[in-house]
């Protein structure tokens, strides 16, 4: 598949050639893996995990998985040689490729709002929706509901919410398929500047972001215009990102065009193995 014309895509492929270091952020559901009902399916994409495992192997690219996803259930789903730097529960949680853990705490308010969150699981499953428990958050899906039970079950939640501690302790954040309650003081866009800061330390690089959610718009509007935001998709929507790409082959292009820059850049040709 030929990438699209895009004047964002032809400054990284520019910068992928000449940059010393290199920065991949990728979201999980949606981009690398299809939406399944059951997240316990949500498997890559055919190709993603070989390129993904040699991507991991170059020398001076750094490969950060960025989901809203808790890692304990992320984790499993890549079968990877190198384990990558992760970020989940929308930045509240960290794990770097050497297995070192961090986690921003939630204040009292928040974990006593989410608590009462916790007790609604009977009124949403009678609507016919799912919920998901995450450290930080609590999800609530109805991706395969009809039109109708969708708004109902949106209604209820939205009149519970109205209910709990003060605006300031969670935040109400749709998402394609749901709503997530989340206790302020973590998103992706801080995933994001706390990257750039790290890279910037460092001197000469490039960084891309790619993503499909309403959820990735914090990370689109943090890197701005310091590397593209690509937003990974079957159609465009408005968006802060600047480039569209259409999932799996799309993907697939990129990260493939990627590798064989940097394979080129620094003379390797990655550790990975092609068949994992």
């Amino acid at each position: 598949m030929n990438l699209p014309a895009s004047p964002h895509l032809e400054r990284l492929w520019t910068d992928l050639a000449t940059k010393r270091q290199a920065a991949l952020l990728l979201d999980y559901d949606g981009t690398l893996a299809p939406f399944q009902i059951d997240p316990a399916q949500a498997r890559p994409y055919p190709g993603i995990e070989s390129l993904l495992n040699r991507i991991c192997g170059l020398p001076n690219d750094r490969l950060i998985i960025v989901s809203g996803r808790w890692l304990n259930d992320l984790r499993p789903l890549l079968k990877l040689s190198f384990e990558p730097e992760m970020w989940g529960c929308h930045g509240r949680e960290r794990r770097l490729s050497g297995g070192q853990s961090s986690f921003v705490p939630l204040r009292e308010a928040a974990t006593a709002a989410l608590a009462q969150a916790d007790d609604w699981e009977d009124a949403v499953l009678a609507l016919g929706g799912r919920m998901e428990r995450k450290p930080g958050s609590v999800a609530f899906h109805w991706r395969e509901l009809s039109s109708n039970r969708r708004q109902a079950l949106q209604q209820e939640l939205s009149a519970r919410f109205a209910t709990l501690t003060p605006a300031d302790e969670l935040i109400w954040h749709e998402f394609d398929g749901g709503v997530e309650l989340r206790g302020s003081g973590a998103d992706k866009g801080q995933v994001v500047r706390q990257v750039l800061a790290e890279m910037d330390a460092c001197g000469d690089y490039c960084i891309a972001y790619l993503g499909d959610d309403y959820t990735d718009e914090d990370a689109f509007t943090a890197l701005a215009d310091r590397g593209p935001g690509i937003l990974v998709r079957e159609t465009w929507r408005n968006t802060a990102a600047n480039t569209w790409l259409r999932p799996p082959e799309g993907v697939i292009a990129f990260l493939t065009r990627w590798l064989e820059i940097r394979t080129r850049q620094t003379g390797t040709q990655g550790m990975g193995t092609l068949g994992a």
